[in-house]
């Protein structure tokens, strides 16, 4: 996606240990703008998917999974990573490994938002290793449903991710590849 690629090469910038910082428009402040054409770009690559509900995982997924969701004409849930005193549903729960936090959180979908038997989205924001999308899918199958895809809007190309997803027979679709970052400088795949 050109509008995306674009962004990250004018406004992103590179941190040490390959981390990207795109929080002027889509993690922190989020350019509503891009989020929309990326949610209608995710609706347009999945739509030989049959979907009923979008998933994601707070905070930075969730602009784009509502996009998505809207663009689609469904459901968006997201999986909370803390759990408050009004959520006293059953919940389904697992662990994820956050690559820039350095920390590990447990995530939680109420049982009530994530019904058995449907085919579920996952979108996110980045994928590096895979940590979150790969909890995203215990979700899904600990719901008795089935994951038609996963949609990364900034893919690490560079990094595990997409092997351990396509490992486990999950479709990845990307709107941007990262091929490397080397000397703060950001390169795609074509």
């Amino acid at each position: 996606m050109d509008l995306l690629k674009q962004r990250i090469l004018n406004e992103g910038t590179v941190l040490p240990g390959n981390i990207l910082k795109v929080d002027s428009f889509l993690n922190h402040q989020i350019d509503t703008h891009l989020a929309m054409e990326m949610g209608k770009e995710f609706a347009k690559v999945f739509s030989d998917c049959k979907i009923d509900r979008v998933l994601t995982i707070e905070a930075s997924g969730i602009a784009i999974g509502f996009a998505t969701a809207l663009s689609i004409g469904v459901p968006l849930v997201f999986a909370k990573k803390t759990r408050s005193a009004v959520m006293n549903d059953l919940m389904y729960s697992t662990e994820v490994e956050s690559f820039t936090k350095k920390k590990t959180n447990t995530v939680f979908v109420s049982k009530r938002f994530l019904p058995k038997g449907e085919n579920v989205l996952i979108v996110d924001d980045f994928l590096a290793t895979g940590a979150a999308s790969l909890g995203l899918t215990r979700l899904v199958e600990m719901a008795g449903s089935t994951v038609a895809g996963i949609g990364i809007a900034v893919e690490k190309s560079f990094q595990v991710g997409r092997q351990r997803l396509e490992e486990d027979g999950y479709r990845i679709e990307s709107l941007a590849r990262i091929r490397s970052i080397e000397n703060l400088q950001v390169s795609f795949e074509e």
